[in-house]
């Protein structure tokens, strides 16, 4: 294999696919990126057999065709550092491969690319086509309250659920919940899988936050796919039934405050500050009369914080993880948010003043 390209084209590829490039492994081939020159141009992918990305074929010069893989972090650290405006890439029949640009040139051992892992073969039927920075903003939105341990396996992963042209995103991790929905551009029926937080994780950092940029994505009972602007990305699908969340969201309410989004976020903060994370530290809402009390009890000291608010219902005193409630304000982008209570015991609803795409719910803490 020989060809020249640009070194920046390269280095956006390498930053594309090394998202799934496996870290922990006993492959080493797994540690490689796969670079495929043929009729597209060069190719590159990474596979970590649960995660695998192909990045849009880069337009190249191309002497002779074939494939090499390469070891993803030297070849990495190479173009970041070379300062060509091309790169050079020519492998022998070992897989011997020299790197040149600029006035720089590397020799490294590479690796058979036949050996390299296929990506499995996704039949591209029944699209949903959704705007990337909808996509985007739905996992940034909700990606927070995955849970972190494998004891339930279903609950390390997203719902997506696409009915009537809409998508819902969900994530519990059996301390709150988040919600978050947005219309489809088109949609070709109804779809329900469960996609790995990593993948959706992986694919946030490719999405573009432009406004007319569009993302299509094809499911079948193991495996999605995503193709964002010509970058593919297919993910295995976490297998079982996920919780029923819809009924833990009730329009009933005894408590009802709207506040300023952003000065609660401060006043959380500042009330957490003596809260060792640890000992998850509760914060204490002391709720009346258009006015929020938020106090703080720990073995360093206390602290004590007023914010105004609209008020409606009966007084309530009732304690959180302030962290749990300063990552669902965060992710939300109104001025002004809605908090709902039923009793002291009972979750907090979030959602939007009026009629929202969003909804967080919030487990208290016993005081």
């Amino acid at each position: 294999m020989k060809l020249t390209c640009s070194r920046d084209l390269l280095l956006n590829s390498i930053n594309v696919v090394s998202k799934a490039v496996s870290s922990r492994t006993t492959l080493p081939i797994l540690e490689c990126i796969l670079l495929s020159a043929d009729e597209r141009g060069l190719v590159l992918t990474a596979n970590d057999l649960e995660i695998g990305i192909e990045a849009s074929p880069i337009e190249a010069d191309i002497e002779r065709e074939g494939k090499v893989a390469l070891e993803a972090r030297i070849f990495s650290e190479i173009i970041k550092r070379v300062n060509g405006v091309d790169v050079t890439i020519d492998t022998d029949n070992d897989f011997i491969t020299v790197i040149s640009s600029g006035n720089s040139e590397f020799k490294v051992m590479g690796r058979d690319g036949a050996d390299f892992p296929a990506m499995p073969k996704i039949e591209r039927k029944d699209k949903q086509t959704i705007l990337q920075k909808d996509l985007r903003d739905m996992i940034r939105e909700t990606i927070f309250s995955v849970a972190q341990d494998d004891s339930k396996p279903v609950l390390t992963g997203e719902l997506i659920e696409i009915n009537n042209g809409v998508m819902d995103m969900v994530s519990v991790d059996g301390y709150r919940i988040s919600y978050k929905k947005a219309n489809l551009l088109s949609s070709s029926g109804e779809e329900e899988a469960i996609v790995p937080a990593k993948t959706l994780n992986e694919i946030s950092k490719i999405l573009s936050a432009d406004d007319d940029e569009e993302a299509d994505i094809y499911f079948t009972d193991k495996h999605a796919l995503f193709d964002i602007s010509g970058n593919i990305v297919v993910s295995r699908l976490i297998d079982g039934d996920y919780i029923k969340y819809e009924q833990s969201f009730t329009e009933e309410y005894k408590t009802r405050i709207d506040c300023d989004r952003n000065e609660m976020i401060s006043c959380l903060e500042r009330a957490s500050l003596l809260s060792r994370e640890t000992r998850k530290t509760p914060v204490v809402l002391d709720i009346k009369s258009d006015n929020i009390s938020i106090t703080s009890n720990t073995d360093i000291g206390t602290s004590h914080e007023e914010l105004d608010c609209a008020f409606t219902g009966d007084n309530l005193r009732i304690a959180f993880n302030p962290r749990y409630l300063i990552e669902a304000l965060k992710a939300i982008s109104d001025d002004v948010v809605s908090l709902r209570f039923t009793t002291h015991l009972s979750p907090c609803i979030i959602k939007g003043v009026d009629e929202s795409n969003y909804k967080y719910l919030i487990l208290p803490l016993r005081m």
